[in-house]
C-alpha cells in the first residue's frame, strides 16, 4: 500500500523524540525494507545498513539487502513496479522513464516527515552536492533521488612508461606511440556511450523529447561548424590504425589484464585492472584531442551519476527515504571510495586529500569540464551500437563522404524514430 503524504508526515513526526541524536521513539512495528545494490557494493552495503541501524536503535528494522546492477536497474524494475525495492541505485539516465512510471517518489513531498527523522531538509541535501548531480536528479523542478556518486564517465589511463604526459594528449601521438612501443590503445566504439564522445565533443548533441523520442543533429553540422561526416572521418581514421584495438563492450578489464595495451579508453571501474597492469606507469588524464579537418578538437564524453532512489510504492516509504540518504550521505560516500575508489558528489568527500591525490578520480574530475548529460531514449541504444560497430570493422570507407552520409541519416533516423 502507498501511503499518502499527510499520513507518513503525522506517523513519523509523531514518533521522533526531541533529542540531539533525532532518535525515533520505540516502535514495536518492525519496518521491512528491500535494498538492491551492485554486486560489488554488497559488502559495503551491509555495513552501512548496519550503521543505519545503530543509528536508530529504537527502531526494529528487517532491512533485506538483493543484488542488481544499476545499469538494469530500470529494465528490472519497470517489469513490476509494485514488486520492486523500496530502495535501488541505478545510472543517471534511466530517471526519466522510472519517474514517468511511477518507479520514483518525489522526495520533496516527503520533506517534513524527513526533517522530522533525519534531522535535515532536502534542501541541506542538495546543497551538500555538486549542482550539476542535483541537477541531474531533478525533473521540473522536484527532487526525485538522492546523488551518491560522480564519476559514471570514461576518460583515458596509459602506462606512463611507455607514452608521455604530452603524448596522452592527442588520438594523433597516442597512437604514433602505441605503434612504436609494439602496443595498442584500446577503446569500444560499438556502444552510443562511448562513441557518443567524438559528436560532443565537436558540439553535436542529443536530447530526450517529452514523448520520449530523442533528437540528435549527428548527420547534419553542429554549432561548432563541423559536419557530421568530418567527425565519422576521424572515427575512422583512428579505428583503422593498426595500433588502435575495438573492444567489445564489457570486456575492456579482460583486455587490458591481457597486457597488449599501453593506453585504454575507460571509467573507475577499471582502475584496479590499469593499475595492476600498469605497475608504477599507472596513470589517467583527460580524453585525447582529435582531428577534425585541420582542428584538434577536444573529445567529450557523455557524464553520468549514480543516485540511490525511493520506489514510489514502498509500504514505509518515509523510513525508505531516510535510509537512501544515509547511504549518500558525507560519511557513506568517503566509505565508498575508500571501499571500490568511486568518485562522490558531496562537495565535502570530493574535497578530500586521498580523492585528490587518486588519478582515477582526477582524470574524470578533469574530463568532466567535457561531459555531457546524455539524455536519450530507448530506441537511442541499438542504432548506435550498430553505427559504432560499423565503423570499428571498417565497414565505410573514410573517403566516401556520401557512405557516411548515407549511414548518420540511418543512425539518426532510427534513433528519433517515434515510440511504439
Amino acid at each position: 500500500m502507498k501511503f499518502s503524504k499527510k499520513v507518513l508526515v503525522s506517523v513519523l513526526a509523531a514518533a521522533v523524540a526531541v533529542s540531539p541524536a533525532m532518535c525515533v521513539n520505540a516502535a514495536e512495528e518492525e519496518i521491512d525494507l528491500t535494498l538492491w545494490g551492485a554486486e560489488e557494493d554488497q559488502d559495503l552495503l551491509k555495513e552501512l545498513v548496519g550503521k543505519f541501524e545503530e543509528t536508530y536503535p529504537d527502531q526494529k528494522f528487517n532491512i533485506e539487502i538483493g543484488v542488481e546492477s544499476e545499469s538494469t536497474a530500470k529494465d528490472t524494475i519497470l517489469t513490476d513496479v509494485e514488486a520492486a525495492a523500496d530502495v535501488y541505485a541505478f545510472a543517471s539516465d534511466q530517471i526519466y522513464d522510472l519517474q514517468k512510471a511511477g518507479a520514483l517518489a518525489d522526495l520533496t513531498e516527503y520533506d517534513e516527515a524527513f526533517q522530522a527523522v533525519a534531522g535535515k531538509s532536502i534542501e541541506d541535501v542538495k546543497n551538500a552536492n555538486s549542482e550539476s548531480s542535483v541537477e541531474a536528479a531533478t525533473i521540473d523542478g522536484e527532487l526525485y533521488a538522492f546523488p551518491m556518486a560522480g564519476d559514471n564517465s570514461y576518460f583515458l589511463f596509459y602506462d606512463s612508461s611507455v607514452i608521455s604526459p604530452e603524448e596522452a594528449g592527442s588520438w594523433d601521438t597516442l597512437l604514433a606511440a602505441a605503434e612504436k612501443a609494439g602496443k595498442q590503445v584500446g577503446m569500444t566504439l560499438a556502444s552510443g556511450w562511448y562513441n557518443a564522445g567524438f559528436f560532443y565533443g565537436a558540439g553535436f548533441t542529443t536530447d530526450l523529447n517529452d514523448d520520449g523520442t530523442t533528437s540528435m543533429d549527428w548527420n547534419g553540422t553542429s554549432a561548432d561548424g563541423y559536419t557530421g561526416v568530418q567527425v565519422v572521418q576521424s572515427m575512422l581514421d583512428i579505428a583503422g590504425n593498426a595500433s588502435f584495438m575495438a573492444i567489445a563492450d564489457g570486456d575492456t578489464s579482460n583486455q587490458i589484464a591481457a597486457g597488449g595495451l599501453c593506453a585504454v579508453v575507460s571509467g573507475t571501474w577499471d582502475a584496479q585492472a590499469a593499475q595492476e597492469a600498469f605497475g608504477d606507469g599507472y596513470a589517467a588524464a583527460k580524453l585525447p584531442t582529435f582531428t577534425v579537418g585541420e582542428d584538434q578538437v577536444q573529445m567529450g564524453s557523455a557524464f553520468g551519476y549514480k543516485f540511490v532512489g525511493v520506489n514510489a510504492y514502498s509500504e514505509n516509504i518515509g523510513w525508505a527515504a531516510v535510509l537512501a540518504e544515509f547511504l549518500t550521505n558525507e560519511e557513506a560516500q568517503i566509505e565508498r571510495f575508500e571501499a571500490r575508489q568511486i568518485g562522490p558528489t558531496n562537495k565535502v568527500a570530493v574535497e578530500s586529500d586521498a580523492v585528490k591525490a587518486n588519478a582515477a578520480i582526477s582524470a574524470v574530475i578533469e574530463q568532466s569540464e567535457f561531459g555531457v548529460i546524455q539524455r536519450v531514449g530507448g530506441k537511442y541504444w541499438d542504432p548506435s551500437k550498430t553505427f559504432g560497430e560499423n565503423i570499428a570493422q571498417g565497414k565505410i570507407a573514410a573517403d566516401d563522404e556520401a557512405g557516411i552520409q548515407a549511414a548518420l541519416d540511418n543512425l539518426v533516423e532510427g534513433v528519433t524514430a517515434p515510440v511504439e
